[in-house]
């Protein structure tokens, strides 16, 4: 309730993420370089339409329910920021009844406790799920809101950290079977490792800029000069099959 909360007022991270979710940030970025600004939203996502309102509008045969939205939908903009602080507050402090419903202290809230109440139940009773993965495709394969809903909430941070996910340890790598991580992934994750990469909130491009330069370097090698003649300088192949030569020289004799 406090993840839908927030996804009401756009507080969450997908709210305020940028693209290719929404225009609320320019995303990462290198100096002048905004890639993320530069190619647009994809993928819109409306936060508080998406994870609230429209889930609660699929509520059928439910008059309150359809009130209560109507009535946020109708509010202000300043009173629904009102109701949804105040909300969030509340839920801070709030209970856990036996029912799998929750309590909070009687406040300004207006028809949010009716319509997260509702939410809560329609996500206990696994609907939620369902109306967060409707899509225009015939084939509901696209995972991203549902995904993003939990990752706003803390869900998959804590199961993450449960499977000692977070790269906290360094040099480890891990993914969600039980075998480690694939082993050339290591260069790429190697540089979350160290600053300014592992205080950036541009490391991903930082990562990527790297790695591109060091991928294009690796290419280029037949075509740099003195790179490219450090076999013929540095004979290591010599010493690698040194057997394989002194054979050839035996069977010369």
């Amino acid at each position: 309730m406090t993840t839908a909360t927030t996804e009401l007022d756009g507080s969450s991270g997908t709210g305020s993420y940028g693209p290719p979710y929404n225009h609320a940030a320019n995303g990462q970025h290198i100096a002048f370089v905004y890639l993320a600004k530069w190619l647009g939203v994809s993928h819109p996502i409306n936060t508080a339409q998406d994870f609230v309102l429209a889930p609660l509008r699929a509520i059928t045969g439910q008059p309150a329910i359809q009130s209560a939205v109507s009535t946020y939908e109708r509010a202000p903009a300043n009173t629904q920021t009102t109701w949804t602080t105040a909300y969030e507050t509340a839920l801070g402090n709030a209970t856990a009844n036996p029912d799998g419903s929750i309590k909070v202290k009687p406040g300004n809230y207006g028809p949010l406790p009716t319509m997260m109440s509702s939410l809560l139940t329609f996500a206990q009773s696994g609907g939620l799920d369902g109306a967060l993965l409707t899509s225009k495709q015939f084939y509901q394969t696209d995972y991203t809101k549902p995904l993003l809903f939990m990752a706003d909430g803390g869900v998959l941070a804590t199961r993450a950290q449960q499977q000692h996910l977070l790269g906290t340890q360094w040099g480890m790598m891990n993914e969600t079977g039980s075998y480690p991580g694939q082993v050339w992934l290591w260069l790429y994750t190697f540089w979350y490792q160290i600053k300014p990469f592992s205080t950036s909130a541009n490391a991903d491009i930082l990562v990527m800029a790297v790695m591109g330069v060091l991928s294009l370097a690796f290419i280029l090698i037949p075509f740099i000069p003195g790179v490219r003649d450090l076999p013929r300088r540095i004979p290591i192949y010599k010493l690698i099959w040194r057997d394989h030569y002194r054979t050839q020289q035996a069977d010369g004799a």
